[in-house]
């Protein structure tokens, strides 16, 4: 089964609810992530304006045409 992001919404800070194609719901924290970030192309998404401009494409997040991804099924797991 292929799985796919179908919807992801902004809770707070950087939390971002995912529904994925096969209906299962995760609550992902990216706040570690960018905080422990070497690469400035990653750590300038610690401003919550540009962190919410995400958006779902071919079923998958990104900023800024892919300047930030992730892989589906690492998010599907709760993982990042």
């Amino acid at each position: 089964m292929v799985i796919s992001i179908d919807n992801a919404v902004y809770v707070s800070e950087y939390q971002i609810k995912f529904i994925f194609s096969d209906g299962v719901e995760r609550l992902i924290d990216f706040s570690s992530y960018l905080t422990g970030a070497k690469n400035p192309m990653t750590k300038k998404y610690l401003d919550k304006q540009l962190f919410k401009k995400f958006s779902i494409e071919y079923g998958d997040i990104v900023w800024n045409d892919y300047e930030m991804c992730f892989p589906i099924w690492d998010l599907h797991e709760g993982k990042i």
